[in-house]
């Protein structure tokens, strides 16, 4: 009698597409932090309006993350992936057709949804792969998304020069939305598992969105209305009273929406406290570095005058090829040593890139090297977390465990942003408004220190029983 395999066909393409579409992810991300400046020129508005060209995109990114994480686990990956990709480009377009701020932010959160493409990519490797595979691909695939980042620098300042119109970046994002939403029409399989019972846990969705939206939008905002105003204080604290409120209700419910063993059992715990301090490290570097080599050294003593495409190409740049490297590389490393070794040995080297930062930036050489080194870093422990992840809970969890994961790195980045801007804000040259070196030089120190940290993280992950949960 001849046996019929149920598992999906897998095509060559499915590893090389997945990526290409998380990567996507990252620039769709990215690649309008530094057009915030020409958006509020161009669209006659202040700076804190224009802003919510960011904080609409965190804010869709937290809240809906998790929840398609758990659809995609319960309902079938493929779908909830079509469809997400459906609405990022639907945002693209948006963004494209009116020079307006209001479709500007309805896009940009329709393109926020991007942010689930990698946790349900994960799941979707992890249904069609052998182990074997799986740890390469998801390495991979993972490392990219700390090199996308980069990427959305960089065309942000090869697209955007003088006064030309922002809209630029997104006719890129609109062609990269496309060939990602086709890549996935006929690469991704659909799974074979039938659908899991249960709905989405209604109450427990609701207040997870409003926790995390309070939560983040006062720590995005916080710099504007002040830290200790009263709006910010109440959002901060309102948002961790929901949050603890929806976690007593996620250990009662019958079928949450998280289970709380995917949050903080001793198994991924750890690893959603890495992830947290590495999202908050490559902001630190990101934001820092940005800005650095744009001052101009005549008038602050430090920094290199660069324009925004210079800041990309020159600086930006090399260090990203470094993280596509250190991404293809790590996914064997995983697979040889373990996740959790590849992510103390990443953070180590973490260390290194912020101390170099810290104590050598006078040369244009030597920020190029630190920078290599903080992207090889980031690339390297991107890889590591989701498989840390994978060895510890069942298939039928892994979109939402990877979801709750990436908001650990969204969190960390949002608090890393707060805290660069605030400390360029607060120290600054006599008489002027310009962040004196010494501003620089702290926000290093502190990358520095999470990286330190999340090793710290790693070891005590290493020791964690490997018992999936």
């Amino acid at each position: 009698m001849t046996t019929v395999s149920t598992a999906p066909r897998v095509s060559r393409a499915l590893v090389p597409s997945l990526c290409f579409i998380v990567m996507t992810t990252a620039v769709v991300q990215t690649s309008v932090v530094p057009l915030l400046p020409a958006m509020a020129e161009q669209l006659d508005v202040g700076p804190s309006a224009v802003a919510w060209a960011l904080t609409a995109n965190l804010l869709a990114a937290a809240v809906c993350t998790p929840v398609l994480g758990r659809l995609a686990d319960r309902r079938g990956a493929r779908g909830v992936l079509l469809t997400i990709l459906i609405l990022v480009l639907a945002g693209s377009v948006l963004c494209l057709a009116w020079k307006s701020l209001v479709p500007l932010v309805i896009g940009r959160t329709l393109q926020g949804l991007s942010f689930a493409l990698f946790p349900i990519g994960v799941a979707v490797l992890r249904g069609v792969l052998s182990p074997d595979r799986m740890s390469g691909a998801i390495g991979l695939m993972s490392g990219l998304l700390g090199v996308g980042g980069g990427v959305g620098m960089v065309a942000a300042g090869l697209l955007h020069t003088g006064d030309a119109d922002y809209r630029r970046v997104f006719w890129l994002l609109l062609v990269l939305g496309a060939i990602a939403l086709g890549l996935a029409w006929f690469v991704v399989p659909a799974s074979s598992q039938p659908p899991l019972p249960g709905g989405l846990d209604p109450l427990g969705t609701v207040a997870l969105a409003i926790g995390l939206s309070a939560l983040l939008l006062a720590l995005a905002e916080g710099g504007r209305w002040g830290w200790g105003s009263a709006p910010t204080l109440a959002l901060a604290l309102g948002g961790v009273l929901v949050l603890c409120g929806w976690y007593l209700h996620e250990r009662r419910v019958a079928l949450p929406l998280v289970p709380p063993g995917l949050l903080t059992g001793r198994a991924v715990g750890p690893t959603h406290l890495a992830a947290l301090l590495v999202g908050a490290a490559m902001y630190v570097q990101f934001l820092g570095a940005a800005q650095f080599v744009q001052v101009d050294r005549a008038v602050a003593g430090y920094g290199f005058g660069a324009s925004v495409l210079q800041a990309s190409v020159v600086y930006l740049l090399p260090g990203s090829i470094a993280g596509v490297i250190a991404a293809s590389l790590s996914g064997k490393l995983i697979g040889k040593f373990g996740g959790a070794r590849v992510l103390i040995v990443s953070c180590v080297i973490g260390v290194a890139g912020f101390t170099l930062l810290a104590l050598a930036h006078d040369y244009a050489w030597q920020l190029i090297i630190a920078l290599i080194v903080v992207n090889i870093f980031v690339s390297a422990s991107y890889a590591a977390l989701p498989a840390l992840l994978v060895e510890r809970v069942a298939e039928s969890d892994t979109g939402v465990v990877n979801a709750i994961n990436a908001i650990a790195r969204t969190f960390g980045s949002s608090v890393a942003s707060a805290f660069v801007a605030a400390v360029l804000a607060s120290i600054t040259l006599a008489g002027t408004q310009i962040a004196s070196e010494r501003a620089y030089v702290l926000a290093f120190c502190v990358g520095g220190v999470a990286a330190a940290m999340a090793c710290v993280v790693g070891i005590w992950a290493s020791r964690v029983s490997n018992d999936k949960i």
